[in-house]
């Protein structure tokens, strides 16, 4: 990066304003980014932006006086041809730094960094958690989520925005809210209001519909906004907020509503996180609710959704879960969840707060899942990830109906097969898979028999991957028991990127995340191990990177 002629371009395209203080510039905007520099040795302090005497944003920045750890950047191409005012209190030298361009700062190293995530979706800059919105309209699937622009920690909440035509490649777009008198943007859904019932269409158009929570230190609320260009700009409803609950609950913690449309019942239902569980909320416009009932034993995120049992669309359970992934199934009448059988988890490790698509077409079928992995990507300019997309689905098994979680099959088109072999020695396997020990990304089916040993896995560089406890029916330090009780075997599909590790055991069974993290003080590579095991299946795919073009 050539600072030099950054700060060169900064004095060119700064134009202070005649008599103001010291913590103001004026500029007029010529370009479509304004890239501000960041400093984690700077306190954070609020920095607005105005235009003709009227803020436009307003965030929290740890503005760089010096050299800067990093560089994030704020779209002002809405503003251009116009005078942009920035007030900032903190260190005042970062002012100097900020400079336009069409581009961010380290745009030509994108998706190219050491530890950029090569197969799961990450945002250009700063923090994500949360996936909210997920929604499927005319060809374009929808991923919003929680997003501080302005920093690779957590704050200023926005939602990020960015769609795939295939779930596997995907495109960043502008920010779709921004914090507002209400408070910042928390986590929420997405419909197609296909019957106007909301009445934002005034022809034409169905109105795309997110319902969120704005989060405030007094309480969090639930609002909407529309837009009637798929997601591209949003008018937030005038009469937010919609649900103000903080008073029936005498508690702060009323948030992240998931909406559907309930085909039987002719409504909206609403599930609503409200203190100790979820509560399921009516309408029939999207902007007048109605309580119905709740449930204990949820936190955060909450999800409602029906599956077919065994495939069999006449037998059908519905499923719900927080944001731990903890799920109940049940029958649902449109406004009471009676469960039947829970909690259950199908999935652990790094993901949280999981939510699911609306708006699959039933030509499709399936119910398709993105969860948040908590995963940093050390030495940075962004943090947290979205887990691949998995397919949901009910089987009846020995202790009941599961919910089963496996990748979807979009991600074969990254795949290339390198090698399968089967009936292998470990030590055989261990000599085949020593090409691949410094791939960035790969995915591994294997297949591993147990005879003299209780335990066995494999490791890369030291971190256990996969380290199955037969004797404690443990995965990885988790419960598991295979489906037939008596098997001394177990099936994997794992698949590597640069910073994480996804396993999915046994069909889906069972699925965990983790942070890639090897030992580099370990030398030995991809490792087989356990007593006088065999590995009676092994398939190794190469993976191509989602950012190539």
């Amino acid at each position: 990066m050539n600072y030099g002629k950054l700060l060169t371009l900064s004095g060119m395209m700064l134009v202070l304003s005649a008599g103001m203080n010291a913590e103001d510039i004026t500029l007029k905007i010529t370009k479509r980014y304004l890239n501000l520099p960041v400093s984690h040795q700077q306190e954070r302090a609020v920095m607005t932006l105005a235009v003709d005497g009227k803020r436009v944003r307003s965030f929290d920045i740890r503005l760089a006086p010096a050299q800067p750890d990093y560089w994030v950047f704020c779209d002002v191409s809405s503003f251009k041809g116009k005078q942009l005012k920035i007030s900032y209190p903190g260190e005042v030298a970062g002012l100097d730094k900020i400079y336009q361009a069409d581009e961010i700062a380290g745009q030509d190293s994108l998706y190219k960094e050491t530890n950029r995530p090569q197969i799961h979706y990450t945002q250009r800059r700063g923090w994500n958690n949360d996936p909210n919105g997920l929604i499927y309209y005319e060809g374009e699937y929808h991923l919003f989520y929680q997003h501080n622009p302005y920093e690779r920690d957590w704050g200023n909440m926005h939602w990020g925005h960015a769609v795939s035509k295939d779930l596997v490649h995907w495109e960043e777009l502008p920010l779709a809210l921004f914090p507002d008198e209400h408070g910042t943007m928390f986590s929420g859904s997405a419909v197609i209001d296909y019957n106007n019932t909301a009445g934002f269409n005034k022809g034409g158009t169905p109105a795309m519909v997110a319902i969120y929570t704005a989060d405030s230190p007094e309480k969090q609320v639930q609002c909407i906004a529309y837009s009637l260009d798929k997601g591209r700009t949003w008018t937030k409803y005038e009469g937010n907020p919609i649900i103000d609950s903080k008073a029936k609950w005498n508690s702060h913690d009323t948030r992240d509503p998931k909406v559907f449309w309930h085909e039987p019942s002719g409504k909206w239902v609403l599930v609503l996180n409200e203190r100790d569980g979820h509560s399921i909320y009516n309408s029939d416009d999207l902007k007048n609710w109605t309580y119905e009932s709740h449930i204990t034993g949820f936190w955060e995120c909450p999800e409602l959704f029906e599956l077919p049992v065994d495939g069999d669309v006449n037998n059908t359970k519905w499923v719900m879960y927080g944001a731990s992934g903890t799920y109940m199934t049940g029958t649902f009448d449109g406004k009471t969840f009676v469960p039947e059988s829970g909690k259950h988890y199908y999935s652990t490790g790094t993901i949280y707060a999981a939510q699911t698509y609306n708006n699959i077409p039933a030509s499709d079928g399936r119910r398709i899942q993105i969860g948040w992995g908590r995963i940093s990507h050390p030495g940075m300019p962004f943090n947290g990830t979205m887990l691949l997309p998995t397919v949901l689905s009910l089987r009846t098994t020995k202790e009941g109906i599961r919910l089963f979680s496996e990748p979807i099959k979009e991600l074969e088109t990254l795949q290339t097969l390198k090698g399968q072999w089967k009936d292998l020695t470990a030590g055989k396997a261990n000599e085949l898979m020593q090409p691949y020990n410094q791939a960035d990304c790969l995915r591994i089916r294997a297949t591993l028999k147990l005879s003299h040993a209780t335990s066995a896995g494999l490791s890369l560089y030291g971190q256990n991957l996969l380290d199955y406890d037969m004797n404690f029916n443990r995965v990885n330090g988790v419960f598991y028991s295979p489906e037939d009780m008596t098997s001394m075997e177990i099936s994997v599909d794992m698949i590597l990127d640069r910073t994480s590790v996804e396993v999915f055991v046994d069909g889906g069974a069972y699925s965990y995340s983790m942070e890639r993290r090897p030992d580099h003080a370990n030398k030995t590579g991809f490792n087989f191990w356990g007593n006088n095991i065999e590995v009676t299946n092994l398939e190794v795919y190469s993976l191509s990177s989602i950012w190539n073009k």
